[in-house]
C-alpha cells in the first residue's frame, strides 16, 4: 500500500487526523485537548473493506510524529492508539503521558 495522504483539522477543544476513502467515508484518529501540552487520542476508525491497509497504523504515527514536533504527550484513551504505543515502546515513551 502506498502512504496515505493523512489530512488535519483542529478545533478549539481538539482535532482529528482523517483520509478521504474511495467508499466516501473517512479513516480517522480523533483527539482531544487535555490542558496546554497533553491531547487525549479518543477514537480510532477504519471503514471496514480498507481495514489491514496500514491506514490506521499510519494514523498513530503521524499523530506521534506531531505530538514530538509540538512538546505534547499523548494519553491513549482509545484501545488501538494504545496498543501500537506499547507495541512501539521504548522509542515511544516520550511522547505517552505519565
Amino acid at each position: 500500500m502506498t502512504a496515505p495522504d493523512i489530512q488535519f483539522e483542529e478545533t478549539a477543544k481538539g482535532g482529528r487526523y482523517f483520509v478521504p476513502m474511495p467508499n466516501g467515508e473517512d479513516s480517522r484518529l480523533t483527539f482531544v485537548r487535555a490542558g496546554e501540552r497533553r491531547i487525549v487520542a479518543d477514537h480510532t476508525f477504519v471503514p471496514v473493506p480498507y481495514r489491514g491497509d496500514g491506514i490506521a497504523e499510519a494514523l498513530v504515527e503521524r499523530l506521534v510524529a506531531d505530538a514530538r514536533a509540538q512538546g505534547l504527550t499523548i494519553t491513549p484513551a482509545c484501545w488501538f492508539v494504545a496498543d501500537e504505543i506499547a507495541r512501539h515502546a521504548p522509542d515511544w515513551d516520550d511522547v505517552l503521558a505519565g
